[in-house]
C-alpha cells in the first residue's frame, strides 16, 4: 500500500438525485429532501457539500462534481452558491438511472483534463452528526483508495435496525479498516438483533471513495453496457450555462443499478487488482429515510418529543411535530406519532408506519398529483413565489425576487396580471415601455401583452400579483426572452 503524495486530490461527488417521498409533505418531486434543512442552519446538500471543510490529510481538494436531475439544477446551483462553492461542475441526469450511472458521469468529467483525482461520492440526503469524525474515517481511507482500493463506509450499529443493508467485516487491514467479507440485504428483526451481538456487521452508508479510473476501469469490467451509455452520454454533452447535460437518448438508454450492485458486491471474489475494504465510521450518521429517522436525529424533550417550528405539546411523548404551515400547531395526549404540517397538506402518522408513507404518496400522485409534485411554495432560478388564494378566475401570488435577477419576458394568452410593490423597487417592462414601481405602487399588465419584472436594487423585490382570466395554469406561459436558457430546455 503507497501513501497519497502531494499530485493526489480529492473529488467530491455529490449524488443529489432521489425524491425523497417517505418525508412527504415537505419533500416533493420538484423540492426533495435534499434541498431542505430540517431546522438546522444548511441544508442537506449544503451539509454535505461543507462536510470535508478541515480535512487536513490533502493539500488538493477540487470543488464537487454534483450529479442531479435536470429539474432541480437552479436550486443545486443557488443553493451551493450560498455556502461558498461557485464553480462546481454540474451534471444534469436526463432521466434518474441509480448511482452507478451517476459516478461513472462524475469519473468522465473528473477526467477530463488526464487528471485522476479520488472520487468521494456522497449522497446529499444523508445526515452526520460529527462531521469531524467523518473527516477521520475519511483519512483512514485515503491511502488505501490512493493505492487502488475501493472504500466503502459501514456505520457502527446502534440497533438491530432492518431498514438498512448491511456489510460483513473481513481481515483487518490497518486500524479501522477492513476487507469486505460480505454485502447482506435488509434483515428480519431477529437477524439484525442476531449480527448486532457479534460486532462484525456494520450498515451500508452508500459513501464511496475510489480513483476515477479505477472506478471507469471496474465499472467497464462488471457492467460493459452501463459504461459504454455513460461514455456515449458524455461525449455527446452540451454546455447549457454553467451546467453539463450529457445526451438524452444516450443516457435514457442505459440500465439503471446501484454502485453496490455493479460493482462493490463483486470485487471480493472477481480477478481484478481492486480491493474492496471498508472503514467503521461512527460520526452520527443517517440516511434520514423516514420521519422515523428525523426523530432519532433531532434533540428531544424530556418527555423524548422532537418539535420544529411553532408547536404547543401537552402531555404527549414520543412525538416528532413539524410545522412549516404558518400557523401553531397543537398537540395533546398522544404518543408515538408523526405530525407535519405545510401550508396545503398534514400528514398525521403513527411512527411505527414511517416507511408506509411511500406508498401514501402513491395514493397522493393518483388523487391530488399537485399536492405530490410541488409545494404551495415554488422556487425559480429568479427567486420563488407562494400561491396565497386562488378562486373561479383568479389566483394571488406573492412574489419574490432575487437582487439583480429578473423574470423572462413572456405573454400569456388567458390571464391578465394586478402587480403591487410591497417591498423594493420593480423594474418592469410592459409592451414597449419600461419604468420603475416604488413600495406601494401598482401596475397593469394586459392578457396578451409582452412583459417583464426585473429586480434592480440590493434588497430582495416583494409583489403582490393578481391574475384574473379563464385559465391560470402555469403553461400559460410564452417565454420570448430568458436569461436561464428555459426556452427550449424546459417549462421551470
Amino acid at each position: 500500500m503507497t501513501a497519497p503524495n502531494h499530485t493526489d486530490s480529492i473529488q467530491p461527488v455529490l449524488l443529489c438525485g432521489g425524491a425523497g417521498t417517505r418525508l412527504w409533505p415537505l419533500s416533493r418531486e420538484a423540492y426533495p429532501k435534499q434541498f431542505l434543512a430540517f431546522g438546522a442552519e444548511h441544508t442537506m446538500l449544503q451539509q454535505t457539500a461543507l462536510r470535508l471543510d478541515g480535512l487536513e490529510a490533502f493539500s488538493t481538494r477540487r470543488e464537487p462534481v454534483v450529479v442531479c436531475n435536470a429539474a432541480h439544477r437552479f436550486i443545486a446551483a443557488q443553493q451551493l452558491a450560498e455556502v461558498g462553492v461557485e464553480s462546481a461542475s454540474i451534471l444534469l441526469e436526463p432521466a434518474g438511472r441509480n448511482t452507478a450511472p451517476a459516478l461513472t458521469l462524475a469519473a468522465l468529467q473528473a477526467v477530463v483534463d488526464g487528471d485522476d483525482p479520488l472520487l468521494l461520492a456522497m449522497p446529499a440526503d444523508h445526515v452526520m452528526r460529527d462531521a469531524a469524525a467523518f473527516r477521520s474515517a475519511v483519512e483512514r481511507a485515503l491511502p488505501h483508495a490512493a493505492a487502488g482500493a475501493m472504500i466503502t463506509f459501514g456505520i457502527t450499529p446502534t440497533r438491530p435496525e432492518t431498514g438498512y443493508g448491511y456489510i460483513r467485516r473481513g481481515a483487518r487491514s490497518s486500524p479501522g479498516v477492513f476487507d469486505v467479507g460480505a454485502f447482506t440485504e435488509k434483515p428480519g428483526a431477529d437477524t439484525a438483533a442476531a449480527w448486532l451481538k457479534t460486532g462484525e456487521y456494520l450498515w451500508n452508508s452508500g459513501i464511496f471513495l475510489v480513483r476515477a479510473r479505477c472506478w471507469l476501469a471496474a465499472i467497464e469490467h462488471f457492467r460493459p453496457d452501463i459504461h459504454a451509455a455513460c461514455a456515449r452520454a458524455f461525449d455527446m454533452a452540451v454546455r447549457d450555462l454553467d451546467f453539463i447535460r450529457p445526451d438524452q437518448a444516450a443516457f435514457e438508454a442505459c440500465a439503471s443499478d446501484s454502485i453496490d450492485y455493479a460493482v462493490m458486491e463483486r470485487l471480493p471474489s472477481a480477478q481484478l487488482d481492486m480491493p474492496a475494504r471498508v472503514v467503521e465510521m461512527d460520526a452520527g450518521w443517517s440516511d434520514l429515510g423516514s420521519w422515523d429517522a428525523l426523530l432519532e436525529t433531532l434533540p428531544r424533550d424530556a418527555h423524548g418529543n422532537a418539535t420544529i417550528g411553532e408547536c404547543v405539546l401537552a402531555d404527549t411523548t414520543d412525538t416528532l411535530v413539524h410545522a412549516e404551515s404558518g400557523r401553531l400547531v397543537a398537540v395533546v395526549g398522544v404518543s408515538g406519532l408523526v405530525v407535519v404540517a405545510t401550508p396545503d397538506a398534514v400528514l398525521v402518522a403513527d411512527k411505527a408506519d414511517a416507511q408506509a408513507v411511500k406508498a401514501l404518496v402513491g395514493q397522493v400522485r393518483r388523487t391530488h398529483p399537485a399536492l405530490a409534485r410541488t409545494h404551495r411554495k415554488v422556487h425559480r432560478p429568479w427567486g420563488w413565489y407562494d400561491s396565497v388564494d386562488a378562486g373561479e378566475r383568479f389566483q394571488v401570488k406573492r412574489i419574490v425576487v432575487n437582487p439583480g435577477a429578473s423574470l423572462s419576458l413572456q405573454m400569456h394568452h388567458h390571464r391578465a396580471e394586478h402587480w403591487i410593490v410591497v417591498r423594493g423597487t420593480a423594474q418592469v417592462t410592459r409592451g414597449e415601455q419600461t419604468f420603475l414601481l416604488a413600495e406601494n405602487e401598482s401596475t397593469f399588465i394586459p392578457l396578451g401583452e409582452k412583459h417583464r419584472l426585473s429586480n434592480p436594487g440590493k434588497v430582495p423585490l416583494e409583489i403582490v400579483e393578481v391574475q384574473s382570466g379563464s385559465y391560470l395554469g402555469e403553461d400559460d406561459i410564452v417565454r420570448i426572452e430568458d436569461t436561464y436558457g428555459r426556452i427550449l430546455s424546459d417549462k421551470l
